[in-house]
């Protein structure tokens, strides 16, 4: 008989204990892992507004280390040794009921806490409020984001142009996002460029950002949307304004033009779709999309999860 049937048989408490906590593993990993991938693009930004809100979360935290953490560390090593039991200095009071002093650092330790994380939540909703347009001297670009079942939509209306899973940007020109979602809904989040905001059925939300040098940044969904919602990433590619009209032109050369009867064909449900383009837009899609006049995305099917309301390609 194997070790492990021994064990089994004698301490079923225990074979039990440690499968629970090898399937909680997984679980652990993700959990740790979730603060991580936001971390990293937010404290590698590259746009004014990802660099504002890198700052307000190292001024939060420096304010919470000073404020919070050494000061009950100190406390803690300093109570320990003043009022140890072999040769401590603390002097024993049975009758002690209040101290002014006391009271003071009680009080004023959290009003300074508050005092100093509301003035930064008050100026950074100001200054970062998403329609808010960035104060950079050049005139903005307008891209209108569809989230669809599962993947984005990039509509370029100036430039009768449109991209799927991969956005484009000018490198130092700000751009203004108008957001909504055909389907359920969704968040548009490109870290490194700062703030997250939800796309809703019906409704128009707009945000401003802008990408001050060359790379490709990760975008995604950051609000679980069904079966796709772990492929609904994008590629955000920020070039130099020659290399930005270049590729304008190319997509502008190929591809099939995106009217009514395409957008329907995109609205379908598809998962982990590769980046490709439209060569030209139907004026007004974006507008009919919100107002609910465009075709209507099939949305996520009904019925209790099983092979035929939610089919997946075997392997």
């Amino acid at each position: 008989m194997s070790s492990e049937s021994e064990i089994s048989r004698r301490d079923p408490a225990r074979v039990g204990s440690a499968f629970r906590l090898g399937r909680m593993k997984p679980a652990l990993a993700l959990v740790l892992a979730l603060p991580l991938s936001g971390c990293l693009g937010i404290l590698d930004p590259a746009g004014p507004v990802g660099a504002a809100q890198r700052l307000m979360l190292l001024n939060a935290s420096a304010i919470m280390v000073f404020l919070v953490l050494i000061p009950v560390i100190g406390m803690v090593i300093g109570f320990a040794w003043h009022y140890r039991a072999d040769g401590g200095r603390g002097t024993y009071r049975p009758t002690w009921a209040y101290s002014g002093a006391v009271e003071l650092v009680v009080w004023a330790i959290p009003v300074l806490i508050i005092f100093f994380l509301g003035g930064i939540a008050w100026i950074g909703s100001h200054e970062l409020d998403p329609p808010k347009p960035l104060d950079s001297g050049r005139e903005a670009m307008e891209v209108q984001v569809v989230a669809l079942d599962w993947k984005w939509l990039f509509i370029y209306p100036t430039l009768n142009a449109a991209s799927v899973n991969e956005l484009v940007l000018p490198v130092g020109q700000p751009v203004r996002f108008r957001i909504t979602s055909a389907t359920v809904m969704n968040a548009f989040h490109v870290p490194q460029l700062g703030t997250m905001i939800y796309g809703m059925n019906g409704m128009e939300t707009k945000l401003h950002l802008q990408a001050d040098r060359t790379g490709t940044f990760e975008g995604l969904s950051a609000h679980y949307s069904g079966d796709g919602f772990s492929d609904m990433r994008f590629q955000v590619r920020s070039l130099p304004a020659g290399e930005f009209n270049e590729w304008i032109g190319k997509v502008r050369a190929s591809g099939e033009a995106l009217d009514t009867a395409a957008y329907a064909k995109l609205a379908e449900e598809s998962q982990d779709v590769k980046p490709y383009t439209y060569r030209s837009v139907q004026s007004g899609l974006f507008n009919s999309i919100v107002l609910q006049t465009a075709p209507d995305a099939p949305g996520p099917r009904q019925g209790e999860p099983s092979v035929d309301v939610s089919p997946r390609p075997e392997g």
